[in-house]
Formats: C-alpha cells, sequence, structure tokens
C-alpha cells in the first residue's frame, strides 16, 4: 500500500515537471517547427541540421562575421524581447539576476514562450545582447550583406524593415501577456514598425503551429 501511494506520487511529480514551461524544451520544438521554415531571422540565412545543432549557410546569405566566427556558424533561439526586459521587473531578477530567475514560475513561462524566440545567427544574437530596438542613423552594417544595424554605443539594433511588425508583434504579445511595461517612445516606434511590416504568410503558420504545441495564440498575428 505504501509502496503504492510513494508510485503515485512520483508520478504525479514527474507530471508536473513535465508539464513546466522550458526554454530548453521551448527550443528543440521550435526546431521542429521551423523545419518548414529553416531561414534565420535577422540575415535570411538559410540553414540545415547536423546532429544536434542548426548550422546556417552563411554564403545563402552574404553574411561576413564581425569578430566572432565561431558564434556566427550556429543558430541561436534569440529572444525578441529580451530576457532581461522582460527579466528586471521582477523581483527575482533584482535579488540575483537570470539564473535566480529560474527559480520564478512566472519568468521560467516567459523564456520559454515561443511567440517571443526566433532562430538567429549566434553572433548576432550575441552582439544585440539586451539591446532595445530602435531606428539608427546611416547603414552601418557590420555582417556583410546582412541587413542588421547594432550600435553598440546607444546600447540599440535595427532590424531589416521586413521584420519590424514581426518585432513589433512580439513585443506586444509579451506586454499583454505578461504585464511588461513598454516605454511610450518604444510604443510609438513598435506601432509604426506593426503597420508598416504588415503579417505575412510564414507568420500566421508561424502562430498556428506554435497554438498547436503552446495553447496559445499571438493575438497581434491575424
Amino acid at each position: 500500500m505504501i509502496f503504492r501511494v510513494l508510485l503515485s506520487v512520483l508520478l504525479l511529480i514527474n507530471v508536473a515537471q513535465a508539464a513546466q514551461p522550458s526554454f530548453s524544451k521551448s527550443k528543440r520544438i521550435l526546431a521542429d517547427i521551423y523545419r518548414e521554415q529553416p531561414v534565420s531571422f535577422y540575415c535570411n540565412c538559410d540553414y540545415i541540421k547536423k546532429g544536434k545543432k542548426l548550422v546556417p549557410d552563411l554564403d545563402s546569405c552574404g553574411y561576413e562575421p564581425r569578430k566572432n566566427a565561431k558564434r556566427a556558424s550556429r543558430i541561436e533561439w534569440e529572444h525578441v524581447m529580451p530576457a532581461w526586459a522582460f527579466g528586471h521587473q521582477l523581483q527575482c531578477w533584482q535579488d540575483g539576476g537570470r539564473k535566480n530567475c529560474r527559480k520564478n514560475n512566472k519568468f521560467r513561462q516567459m523564456e520559454a514562450d515561443m511567440h517571443n524566440l526566433v532562430p538567429a545567427v549566434g553572433e548576432v544574437n550575441g552582439d544585440r545582447s539586451n539591446y532595445s530596438f530602435a531606428m539608427i542613423p546611416g547603414e552601418g552594417r557590420r555582417y556583410g550583406s546582412c541587413d542588421v544595424e547594432v550600435d553598440f554605443k546607444a546600447r540599440a539594433a535595427e532590424p531589416a524593415p521586413h521584420r519590424r511588425g514581426d518585432v513589433a508583434r512580439s513585443y506586444f504579445y509579451m506586454r499583454d501577456t505578461y504585464g511588461i511595461r513598454i516605454s511610450k517612445k518604444q510604443r510609438k516606434l513598435l506601432e509604426a514598425w506593426a503597420k508598416q511590416d504588415p503579417v505575412d504568410d510564414w507568420e500566421r503558420r508561424r502562430n498556428d503551429l506554435i497554438e498547436l504545441r503552446q495553447g496559445n495564440r499571438n493575438p497581434y498575428v491575424k
């Protein structure tokens, strides 16, 4: 009898753990979803799966590493709204940063939310860091033909015109779903980007596929 009770408890614990959001689990699911569209978000680089790694074809998009060729040789899953932007508003972040927030259920859910994750060339993901999106004067490209600008001094990044609406809709989704604060200046810019770059077919398809796996939609992708 005691054995059966213990077994039941262990099963309930395993089920609860399986149901918890996980960034690593979301990345595996997204890798499967993006088999329909294996193209990096910022640079439009084709990529393939080699073993457990996603490897970009840099020649397919004219990408030239700025500084970190090793990181440029892999695809990483980028938080469109960076983890700092939604994490630092939580007390757990104030008490110990991202590592400490991994103990927080809300943070884990935000970190794992697939509506806010896209495949990116690793070097671009690293350079973008937790910078805000903005319009950067000039076309100071640092990655060959890849149409993304990063201003390290201003701590800002500017995506290509055809990605700006995607960015805006991810931000608005995170704001509404989790109560994340966005500055008035940022909101106005994102509203303009959403109008200039309407929803495309892949965004709709991606939204459908994520709903099947995660159980909810981004209402801004109509």
